[in-house]
């Protein structure tokens, strides 16, 4: 007996009453067999066809969520809970959707289509457990595997060899010989799924306990869809900083991220760039000069094909291309990567080169106490409100307007002024800032000559420390 919340088991109770046969089914089975955490996402299957559904739940709010598939979402108290009509799929021309259902009075013949033995089960609080397929045992053993026939499971749907890769990573289980052997030899039908499809699924897999793991034992499979990381297999980098070649390496540190997406993503693609970038010195020493650039437009072309929006992409993008250059613990070096990235981002690139640092040889170790330092900096720095964008300045556009500035000279000297307080030279005062302004007006405003290089936004501190390794 497992303990459903009471909307369930009214939900069951009120199709029983209309003489309907009705089961929780799915991944809530699944995980109450697991006894991993609260439950919150139902599904209910049922012998009820929609139409009768709505009927038995017509003082309820309904939501048609797929009526040609059979299902009806019903929200019960605040809980959403999908009532699907026992079905049988029809072909899968397209590899993805069934070009129709037919509805079946049998309970069987659903558990039969569904993709694994650990979702196809039912329970029912009077009834127990049904369990047609074994599901029970590859729960306790941590085993995936597919319901019947896997090659048929999988050109049904091309998008279950990537949920299966997920389910391993995410729960922890080993896929099942036969399902391995299928999701290697069918991976071409990825070709036809959805980019958005698959984002989903591969983001979800990398945040997973075991990602690195299942990417390792499915390298082809990962390949198929990210066929930019196939050049790191096996790539010996021939450098004492790294023991591992640069896939495994790439692995190592998506496992020592935080299982965060956008870090995942910047550990799975931070260095994409190593193969084309690698050169030998004339000790047979490997150096990856410059590497960090071009992973980061590898990177880019990823995300954009994988229709990402366009701050996560600029997220992973600017750790990616970021992540070979030092951090240097002191307080103007992290002020400009605050005006480089913000908070977040800055927290996220060290804890990036936390998980590349982990990743490598044991030389390596002795980074992570700079990484302490430059977070101990960055935390001093957020907690005295420190100033690292224009918007936080002492002075604004009306102050210059006042001091007699016009279009774009009023950017230029807010740029100037935000470089005094970055490098420390000023605080961050508005009678210093504009005493400032005022000895550059004279003479040189017009011409913006004050304005150089400097100036945050068109340098970083660590421009031009590209690391070999």
């Amino acid at each position: 007996m497992y303990d459903l919340p009471p909307q369930v088991l009214r939900a069951i109770s009120m199709l029983n009453a209309a003489g309907h046969r009705a089961y929780v089914v799915g991944g809530a089975v699944r995980e109450l067999l697991r006894g991993k955490g609260t439950v919150t996402d139902f599904d209910l299957t049922t012998s009820a066809r929609p139409e009768e559904t709505e009927r038995v739940f017509s003082g309820f709010r309904l939501v048609e969520t797929g009526l040609k598939h059979g299902t009806v979402t019903v929200l019960m108290d605040g809980l959403p809970l999908e009532i699907t009509t026992f079905r049988v799929d029809g072909t899968y021309s397209d590899g993805r959707h069934p070009d129709g259902v037919s509805f079946t009075p049998s309970l069987e013949r659903d558990l039969e289509r569904r993709d694994f033995t650990i979702n196809a089960m039912a329970y029912h609080p009077q009834e127990g457990l049904i369990d047609l397929h074994g599901g029970r045992g590859d729960v306790k053993a941590g085993l995936l595997r597919c319901v019947g026939d896997p090659d048929r499971r999988f050109r049904e749907d091309g998008l279950r060899m990537l949920r299966c890769m997920r389910f391993a990573a995410v729960l922890g289980f080993r896929i099942e010989e036969r399902t391995g052997a299928a999701l290697v030899r069918c991976r071409a039908l990825l070709d036809d799924i959805a980019h958005e499809r698959v984002r989903e699924e591969l983001t979800k897999l990398l945040c997973g306990q075991n990602a690195g793991r299942v990417l390792e034992d499915y390298a082809p499979v990962a390949a198929q869809v990210l066929p930019e990381i196939a050049p790191t297999f096996g790539f010996d980098q021939r450098n004492p900083w790294h023991d591992k070649d640069v896939w495994r390496h790439t692995l190592a540190a998506v496992d020592a991220a935080p299982a965060d997406p956008v870090l995942r993503w910047a550990a799975l693609l931070h260095d994409l760039g190593k193969p084309p970038c690698f050169t030998l010195d004339e000790k047979g020493v490997g150096h990856f000069y410059d590497h960090g650039e071009e992973s980061a437009r590898l990177a880019g072309n990823i995300l954009s094909r994988l229709r990402f929006d366009t701050d996560t992409r600029r997220r992973i993008v600017a750790l990616v291309a970021l992540h070979d250059r030092p951090i240097i613990p002191e307080r103007r070096p992290v002020r400009r990567l605050l005006a480089r990235l913000g908070p977040e981002g800055t927290a996220d690139l060290i804890a990036l080169h936390r998980a590349d640092n982990a990743a490598q040889s044991s030389l390596a170790a002795g980074r992570q106490s700079e990484l302490d330092r430059a977070q101990a900096v960055l935390d001093r720095l957020l907690a005295e409100g420190a100033c690292f964008q224009k918007k936080d300045l002492a002075v604004n556009g009306r102050d210059m307007l006042e001091l007699g500035l016009r279009g774009p000279e009023i950017g230029q000297a807010l740029d100037r002024c935000l470089e005094a307080v970055l490098s420390e030279r000023l605080p961050n005062e508005k009678a210093a800032l504009l005493e400032l302004v005022r000895r550059m007006f004279s003479g040189q405003f017009a011409s913006g000559a004050f304005i150089t290089n400097d100036c945050i936004g068109l340098s970083l501190p660590v421009s031009g420390l590209n690391s070999s390794t």
